[in-house]
């Protein structure tokens, strides 16, 4: 490690870590990266071994409480009906995450001045547009352009990922009911693509991908923002940000892998730990000038958490079709994603199509459904399941509520002597609206694919991916924790850049959006390099 000053150091080398990092390093200043993880090796990835599925319900499961890496920390995450799920290394979220890649609507940044709901951002869909884009081509994006749920603007960089027999069935569901659907856009190459090998449909996406076809920033990113002179410090958990007398950021204080601490200092700090992450370190990093947590004098870091509500649809259908070979997404829906005042809830929720279950999880889903006995005829009716079981997830749209948050827990700490974080959520009456409405909707596309049986469930307990708006986005230093551009407005050289500045959630994975914003902020911060460090 250089002992020169560090200008940029940023916290969390995931999806927005990453993108904040290679956008910087044009400016040639010293761009640290700290990540409390290290880079992933593919040749671990569960795909590579025929127990799979037994290493992703173990050592490879999405929540920390289960895996307990030497990089996780525990999460109390008992007072919530969705635990938290996410990956503490080098990629992030990105890692674990399907590749679905859906921008955010235009009508997301407005749902006050639409719906009367939550709060409009202050800024719009037009100012991320250009940088949409840019993330698009860095993380490699398969599908098809032309979607009418969008405004023209989006050229993909590769075609879409083949329908296959599941996708091609339930579009005909949504044909013969008359809603619209399109081929996914998913950060997964359909081809080779910027030295990353193209998908050979192994299936086991939401636990790394062996192949290197999913655009997980450790394959996207960051070679390129290392190869501008980035530099990323893996195995370092950092435990608080510093503040001088003058209320600036100063740095941070952080473990390395054996548990030694050290300080690092930097001009400018930028957190990019996720919505839980994030908040977590804030709240600890208490001093004279700000007992409440740091970039907290508006009392709303941790609060808002929204973390998208799942409800899961499958349905079984009397001929095979593809299990869980292909990328897992193949199609979605907009149908119901705005609000319609016929529906007794606000807003809305996007249909994403998920191919079948692997073998072992299809005979538990039989024995959960009641279906599939104990000895007699227990193979014939597991051969009416096997690559024979089609779903939809519906991405709910969860708005924010102040009791929705992430506070310290008074007792436990991580490995290093810092207190975890404690998610307390509840599910909204408008969400459990929702909830059931998407379920039904579900089934009746099922229904009309031809499913011969439907069984729905929600919401998904492990499906924790999305944390978002514990660090509100605004123009209101009162209401609000950074501004417009990412900036604390108590901290003038701290910004956030991850899901935490997110103001409403929108019904649909956040990632591209994320890291949209991340540019955009990046961006910014590169127009306004003159007072960046006032």
């Amino acid at each position: 490690m250089k002992t020169d000053p560090i200008d940029v150091l940023i916290v969390g080398a995931g999806a927005s870590g990453a993108a904040v990092a290679w956008s910087l390093a044009d400016t040639k200043m010293r761009i640290v990266c700290m990540d409390q993880g290290g880079t992933p090796d593919p040749t671990q990835f569960p795909a590579n071994f025929m127990d799979w599925e037994e290493r992703r319900n173990g050592p490879d499961h999405i929540s920390p409480n289960i895996r307990k890496a030497p990089s996780d920390y525990p999460i109390n995450d008992d007072g919530s009906p969705i635990k938290v799920v996410n990956y503490n290394g080098v990629g992030g979220g990105t890692v674990l995450f399907a590749g679905h890649f859906p921008r955010l609507h235009p009508s997301d940044f407005k749902v006050k001045t639409l719906d009367g709901v939550a709060d409009d951002w202050p800024i719009d869909y037009q100012t991320l547009e250009p940088f949409f884009a840019i993330n698009d081509r860095m993380m490699g994006v398969s599908g098809l352009p032309g979607d009418t749920a969008y405004p023209a603007d989006r050229n993909n960089q590769m075609p879409p990922v083949p329908l296959g027999k599941s996708g091609e069935a339930l579009a005909k569901g949504f044909n013969k009911l008359g809603w619209h659907w399109w081929p996914s856009d998913v950060a997964i190459a359909t081809q080779p693509y910027d030295g990353r090998a193209q998908c050979i449909n192994l299936g086991a996406c939401l636990w790394g991908c062996a192949q290197g076809a999913k655009g997980s920033t450790d394959v996207t990113y960051w070679p390129h923002a290392k190869r501008a002179g980035v530099e990323l410090w893996e195995h370092c958990r950092v435990s608080q940000i510093l503040v001088g007398d003058d209320g600036m950021a100063e740095g941070v204080l952080y473990f390395d892998k054996d548990g030694v601490e050290h300080k690092a200092e930097a001009h400018v700090v930028i957190m990019a730990a996720n919505g839980v992450g994030t908040p977590r370190l804030l709240l600890t990093s208490t001093s004279k000038q700000f007992p409440d947590g740091l970039a907290n004098s508006s009392g709303l870091v941790g609060r808002n958490l929204m973390f998208h509500p799942y409800s899961f649809t499958e349905g079984v259908f009397d001929y095979p079709v593809d299990g869980a070979r292909g990328p897992l997404k193949s199609i979605w829906s907009h149908e119901f994603y705005e609000t319609d005042l016929d529906r007794d809830f606000v807003r809305g929720y996007m249909f994403e199509a998920a191919r079948g279950r692997p073998p072992v999880n299809a005979a538990l889903a039989g024995y959960e459904w009641g279906t599939l006995p104990w000895g007699e005829g227990h193979h014939d009716a597991f051969r009416k399941l096997n690559d024979r079981i089609m779903a939809f997830c519906a991405i709910c749209e969860d708005l924010p509520e102040l009791h929705n948050r992430v506070t310290l827990d008074p007792d436990q700490t991580d490995a290093n002597g810092i207190p975890v974080p404690k998610v307390d959520y509840t599910l909204s009456e408008n969400s459990k609206k929702m909830l059931e409405h998407s379920a039904a909707r579900a089934t009746d596309i099922l229904n009309a694919a031809g499913a011969t049986e439907v069984h729905a469930g929600y919401p998904i307990v492990y499906a924790g991916w999305h944390l978002l708006g514990t660090a509100k986005m605004g123009l209101d230093p009162e209401t609000s924790v950074v501004n417009d551009w990412g900036r604390s407005h108590d901290v003038k050289n701290l910004f956030i850049v991850d899901g935490s500045v997110f103001v409403t959630s929108g019904g649909l994975n956040p990632t591209s959006t994320i890291q949209a914003n991340a540019l955009y902020v990046a961006d910014q911060m590169k127009r306004r390099l003159a007072n960046l460090f006032d």
